[in-house]
């Protein structure tokens, strides 16, 4: 095996060249989270840099490097997301042009975010790689300092001062577990613990739809793509320089799926009050979904990231009602005449019910016309609770179906 492209070294100088242009990120026990998971949970909250990103590090580590004529040239970076408000935001501290490219459907959020940091904007390609393509050639054409978003050994080493990080304020943790996508944070936080915690288990985790780093690890070629929750790490090529250091320093790279990320996110935002992405969640969801793996064990997690449309973080937070069964909706055949309904939601309320919405069915039913679908959607503390309330409704007559 050859030289690495880093070594801890390079993370070292990183965090001293880096220092106090970042946040310093805290890392906290989670009393509650390590007692659902069966193991001491430590948290680093890189959801609280300023961009709500790890990536701030790896950029401004690699701009730092700028010798006077490339920083007047400028930089150009491709990103849909935090690499590019990384890149944008300390590109404008340090009086940088930088120019970002981006795919045609990142949203709107992302693009006013990026432009709001100072960067130009092209929007450029139906996907990351196209607008990758463009990105260099607009390097070539205006002679700009090319950023990649992980596959660099700036950008990796600066990534891996979240492990020095880490390792100071938690040095007893026996793993790590660390979100994947191109591997720029693996890669990085693997030269480091590996260095300063050798005994430490480090393990990546990526989504089940974006495998890229397990399956090369595993010598198969990925089969990448759909819709995932956790975009950020939604990677399908493997870095060049990333993946030799992975399958060097690191134990393991575990999938998990959507569902197991959506339950992440949502026991972060309800017990640790904090925000964080599909990505930043995907740490959690391994530990969730290998608890026997960490059973006992002191166990560090990187919340890499908080950028997540608040959108689908609503609907994040309602689908985890319906499935811990606070949310139902129920269908109740019922009498169309006066009173009916009015007799159904007194039983459901006197129970302990809330019915939050109430749709009567005449036209698309097979029931007599004198009978109407009610279709009751309603909160409750648990499936329990709700369990009481059907049975209360079809010891009365009525006819309920859950869902």
């Amino acid at each position: 095996m050859g030289a690495l492209s880093i070594d801890v070294g390079d993370v070292q100088q990183a965090a001293i060249r880096i220092a106090g242009q970042v946040v310093r990120t805290p890392t906290l026990h989670s009393e509650t989270l390590s007692n659902i998971v069966g193991c001491e949970l430590w948290l680093k909250f890189e959801n609280l840099q300023f961009t709500a990103s790890f990536k701030e590090r790896g950029a401004l580590n690699k701009l730092a490097q700028l010798d006077d004529a490339e920083r007047r040239r400028g930089v150009v970076a491709m990103s849909a997301g935090n690499h590019a408000q990384g890149v944008a935001h300390h590109a404008r501290r340090l009086g940088i042009p930088a120019t970002i490219v981006m795919p045609e459907f990142t949203p709107n959020v992302k693009v006013r975010n990026t432009e709001a940091l100072g960067a130009a904007v092209v929007l450029h390609g139906a996907s990351l790689s196209e607008a990758r393509h463009r990105a260099l050639e607009l390097a070539a054409s205006r002679g700009l300092v090319w950023v990649h978003p992980y596959d660099d050994p700036a950008v990796m080493a600066g990534q891996g001062t979240v492990a020095l990080e880490l390792l100071e304020d938690s040095p007893a943790l026996s793993a790590i577990v660390v979100p994947v996508g191109g591997g720029g944070l693996l890669s990085g936080m693997a030269v480091a613990c590996r260095a300063l915690s050798p005994a430490t288990e480090l393990i990546g985790v990526q989504s089940e739809l974006y495998p890229s780093t397990a399956a090369a690890l595993r010598g198969e070629v990925p089969s990448c793509g759909g819709a995932t929750i956790a975009e950020g790490i939604a990677v399908a090529e493997v870095g060049q320089l990333t993946l030799p250091v992975i399958q060097a320093l690191a134990d393991d790279v575990v999938t998990v799926s959507e569902t197991r990320i959506e339950e992440a996110i949502n026991l972060l935002l309800d017990i640790e009050k904090t925000v964080v992405e599909g990505a930043g969640a995907a740490g959690l969801a391994a530990v969730l979904d290998r608890r026997s793996q960490f059973a006992g064990r002191s166990v560090g997690l990187v919340l890499c990231g908080g950028n997540i449309d608040p959108r689908l973080l609503a609907q994040v937070i309602m689908r985890a009602l319906v499935r811990v069964g606070r949310l139902t909706r129920i269908r109740v055949d019922l009498s169309d005449s006066p009173g009916a309904l009015a007799r159904v939601s007194t039983t459901i309320a006197a129970l302990g019910g809330n019915i939050l919405e109430v749709s009567h069915q005449r036209m698309f039913s097979v029931l007599s016309a004198k009978a109407v679908v009610l279709e009751v959607t309603m909160e409750t503390r648990d499936a329990s609770q709700t369990a009481v309330i059907i049975d209360a409704l079809r010891a009365e007559g009525h006819h309920v179906e859950p869902g």
